[in-house]
């Protein structure tokens, strides 16, 4: 009789098919960033494939351990992602999955009509806070001055502009009160969207009133509010981007994640970005990685204007970083740093809350933390740094 009357009986001379079952949920899973918005969605989809796979193969491999396994962690991870059983799956077909609004399947695209395994795309992180502090997209931390209007990012697809204003008389150290982002227009995925935030105004939506952009059905760009007036984030799938915006106290932090490719897709004449090259070196603050000692006591004329006294000394400061931050890398070295400057307390929290996006965006988990250099160049409580904060003490009591 025909092999396909009898299909049960055939398949038992067959291998168990658990291990391709596994290779697609791999397949399938391995772009996605878990920063994104959506996912969730694709993931549960994925495993959605991967459980009817394995279904297809209960009778093959029911003596098998390893499908066994997966079908135990199938549900745990079911479970945990809050997927539902029924639903969509992600097809084995990679022309059917491509879409042209979402960067992260294009990778896929294009080794599927080149036949070569491509691997998949690098992404970069910048972010500022603070008096500011920048980390530009190659890990480089600086703590600049930039007073007024600068570009942090321009090229082909995305140009962030900040501005920053001075925040203690006598001090050059600033911070940003006014961001400024524009999304270029892309193919069919989204009209040119610009998005504008200034100290107690963090809009959810872009300056035209809307909050994505394209079709709505495929949100291809779209903001998302966290906490109202507060904590905003755009989700830009066709060029996998995803940016932060947060207030705190009365000033501005960013956070981007963006691939590489798309980073360095700008021309000559947009070569002044922050994010990229870093500050000019006559806009640095640090020297060569030390924060300098903050001068304001030493700068104030006068029977000047009164500028209200901080109540922190170098031990109350450094307490109080470390109630948010228990890692003494270069985000509680900035804390530090920026509660001796301002007296603001706000400050703390910037730095906190800079990490946090760190580690929500940045790719690498071994780049999340950046420590200060030993001997000449470091920031550590032996360092040079901490004996200069240690003078401005006495410098405080001093004129206070």
């Amino acid at each position: 009789l025909p092999c396909l009357l009898f299909l049960g009986n055939c398949q038992l001379h067959t291998s168990c098919g658990i291990q391709k079952c596994t290779t697609d949920f791999v397949s399938f899973t391995s772009h996605l960033n878990a920063a994104l918005e959506d996912f969730d969605l694709e993931f549960c989809k994925a495993l959605r494939a991967y459980s009817a796979c394995t279904y297809r193969n209960s009778k093959v491999c029911r003596g098998n351990l390893a499908y066994h396994s997966a079908v135990l962690g199938i549900g745990d991870l079911m479970t945990q992602r809050n997927c539902t059983k029924d639903g969509p799956t992600s097809s084995t077909n990679p022309e059917m999955t491509h879409d042209p609004c979402n960067y992260s399947g294009h990778t896929e695209a294009r080794e599927h009509q080149g036949g070569e395994k491509i691997p998949p795309p690098a992404y970069l992180f910048c972010g500022l806070f603070g008096d500011p502090h920048l980390r530009t997209f190659k890990d480089h931390f600086q703590t600049c001055k930039v007073k007024g209007a600068w570009p942090l990012i321009d090229n082909n697809y995305l140009s962030v502009q900040v501005t920053n204003v001075p925040v203690v008389p006598g001090s050059s150290a600033t911070a940003t009160n006014k961001i400024t982002i524009i999304f270029k227009s892309y193919q069919d995925c989204t009209d040119q969207k610009v998005y504008q935030a200034v100290t107690d105004d963090l809009p959810a939506a872009f300056v035209d009133g809307t909050t994505s952009g394209g079709d709505g059905n495929t949100r291809s760009l779209h903001i998302v509010e966290k906490v109202s007036g507060k904590y905003i984030e755009m989700h830009a799938r066709y060029i996998g981007t995803t940016v932060y915006v947060r207030q705190l106290g009365h000033y501005l932090t960013l956070a981007i994640r963006m691939p590489q490719e798309l980073v360095m897709a700008y021309e000559e004449s947009q070569d002044l970005q922050l994010c990229v090259n870093g500050c000019p070196s006559s806009e640095r603050i640090d020297q060569s990685g030390h924060l300098p000692l903050p001068v304001r006591g030493q700068l104030l004329p006068r029977g000047g204007a009164a500028h209200p006294r901080s109540v922190y000394t170098l031990e109350t400061a450094t307490t109080k970083c470390h109630e948010k931050m228990l890692v003494k890398d270069i985000y509680f070295h900035s804390c530090i740093f920026d509660l001796l400057t301002t007296g603001d307390a706000n400050f703390t929290a910037a730095a906190h809350s800079a990490l946090q996006d760190v580690e929500a965006l940045h790719p690498r988990k071994e780049h999340w933390h950046i420590f200060p250099r030993s001997g000449g160049g470091g920031v550590g409580r032996d360092s040079k740094f901490f004996v200069s904060l240690g003078l401005l003490c006495l410098i405080l009591v001093a004129f206070l």
